[in-house]
């Protein structure tokens, strides 16, 4: 399961309000290089605070074992 596209169509980074995109457990943020944690497959944690460098993301292979 993913997110649901019509909160995909919605949502933006919190930190640079720039456009995000869905890839593997995250959503994420090129332009600050960030990855928000998806929960329980379709829960977007958009916190700043809880976001995950890019490089560790891509390095978990966009995985994660977080839950709510």
């Amino acid at each position: 399961m993913a997110v649901p596209r019509d909160l995909m169509d919605i949502l933006a980074c919190p930190k640079c309000k720039g456009d995000v995109e869905e890839k593997g457990m995250f959503i994420l943020c090129k332009k600050c290089e960030l990855a928000y944690p998806v929960l329980d497959e379709d829960v977007p944690d958009m916190l700043i605070e809880d976001a995950w460098p890019l490089e560790k993301a891509r390095k978990n292979k966009f995985k994660h074992e977080l839950k709510l």
